[in-house]
């Protein structure tokens, strides 16, 4: 009788060790999901709260979606959420590129200190020193003045929501791409300068490459916390600037339409998902080609 490979056995074993992390992902998460995609095509009757037991399905809540003013609070969503993740990268990199190579250990530590204590700060301190940094006594209320940006206007808005989008991003884009730089030898670098190259030419032509794969997935990282934002745009935003997370929060408590709110939900899902593996998929082609 011929035995079993020691590698199956091992696998056999470890299968009731996966058992708790499955059932905690089918009763956390699976679940959940798949009750929320059925409510999404419940009939909802006004007056009740939620869908009524035994509903028929219909397709309505997802046909009234199909308006301009949801794609325009969709296309907002993401316009504002792509262009903070990449402000957000623009000063992250370089912050974890000069505390790598430019700090001594004993401030190095200083600075993830503070990235740690950043990360952990509560929203709303982040959200009203934003708020206050671009108010009418705030710092940056001359640069606005300067750019002609009304305080009252759509613009000035939008460009404080971002803020508060990029203040709370830069923390974690910082502490996530430290490990890329530090993985990149630096003895490169050097080689390019000693054959000629300038300091900004070597940085863009070697560090900045082999740090791309963690730029990509550290700016889908940054993707994913903005576009599921519902404080920073519900504050900051005034109301005036809604993100999907701020239409789910209405849906399914202000007015009680569950099915609606849920088909919102799942629409977001989607085109986050479909987001997400567009650019996982086009960073894959890029290190297959290489």
């Amino acid at each position: 009788m011929p035995s079993t490979p020691t590698s199956a056995i091992s696998q056999q074993r470890n299968v009731p060790l996966l058992a708790p992390a499955t059932l905690a992902l089918l009763f956390g998460f699976v679940l959940p999901l798949a009750n929320l995609a059925a409510e999404s095509f419940r009939q909802f009757t006004p007056g009740r709260v939620g869908s009524v037991e035994g509903a028929p399905f219909t397709f309505e809540n997802y046909s009234e979606l199909a308006t301009s003013s949801f794609g325009g609070v969709l296309a907002q969503t993401f316009w504002m959420s792509g262009v903070a993740s990449a402000f957000a990268l623009l000063i992250a990199f370089p912050l974890a590129y000069y505390i790598v190579r430019r700090l001594s250990p004993a401030w190095r530590t200083v600075a993830l200190g503070f990235m740690i204590t950043l990360v952990m700060l509560s929203v709303l301190v982040k959200i009203y020193a934003v708020s206050l940094t671009f108010g009418s006594v705030g710092l940056l209320r001359p640069v606005m003045m300067f750019l002609d940006i009304s305080m009252n206007g759509r613009g000035y808005i939008q460009s404080v929501v971002i803020a508060g989008l990029v203040h709370a991003i830069v923390p974690v884009a910082v502490l996530t791409l430290i490990g890329a730089v530090q993985n990149v030898d630096p003895r490169l670098v050097d080689a390019a300068q000693s054959l000629g190259a300038p300091a900004w030419k070597a940085h863009l032509g070697i560090t900045v490459p082999l740090c791309l794969p963690a730029l990509i997935s550290t700016y889908m990282v940054a993707l994913t916390y903005s576009l599921s934002a519902f404080v920073i745009p519900l504050v900051l935003g005034k109301r005036r600037v809604l993100f999907l997370s701020n239409i789910v929060y209405t849906r399914f408590s202000d007015i009680a339409n569950y099915p609606s709110g849920a088909a919102v939900s799942i629409v977001m899902l989607l085109v986050s998902l479909g987001v997400i593996y567009a650019l996982s998929l086009w960073q894959h082609r890029r290190e297959a080609r290489r």
